[in-house]
């Protein structure tokens, strides 16, 4: 069973690789129309496009950055529970995070209204918080026998 609690998270890491591909191949040709990477100012940072090119493209971006912030959590996560044993429940969960981390990508990337998004965000977060209160009792109380299943 812990194989198979790490199969979202490895998917979830090769989602953000899509994004960064996804991102990568919209804003090259919005560069490119900039007069390309040539014109950068030295030490130039990606939020520097802000207002400079396309909202649309930067929202591949924004998303991006997005899948390296709470996931990061999320990744922690699944690893106590590979290593300390996660109930039966927790795996569907942890897919479930996944999914919607997907479906969140895929909204602010292309439609990116404010209030579907958020929604997606915190039914996601509810799903960690569940992951992160049973890797808590298998830890805390460091006994999986009087953790919570």
């Amino acid at each position: 069973m812990q194989a198979q609690i790490l199969a979202p998270a490895a998917v979830l890491v090769a989602w953000t690789l899509v994004m960064l591909v996804w991102m990568a191949a919209v804003r090259g040709p919005a560069m490119r129309k900039m007069g390309g990477l040539g014109n950068a100012p030295p030490g130039g940072r990606g939020q520097n496009l802000e207002g400079v090119i396309d909202d649309r493209v930067n929202w591949k971006s924004h998303n991006y950055t997005h899948l390296l912030e709470q996931p990061v959590l999320f990744y922690a996560v699944i690893a106590i529970l590979a290593i300390m044993g996660p109930a039966a429940w927790a795996i569907p969960v942890a897919w479930a995070y996944v999914a919607i981390r997907v479906v969140h990508s895929i909204w602010q990337a292309t439609v990116n209204r404010v209030p579907v998004r958020f929604a997606l965000f915190a039914l996601s977060t509810l799903c960690l918080m569940a992951l992160t209160i049973h890797a808590l009792a298998l830890t805390v109380f460091a006994n999986p026998g009087i953790a919570p299943s």
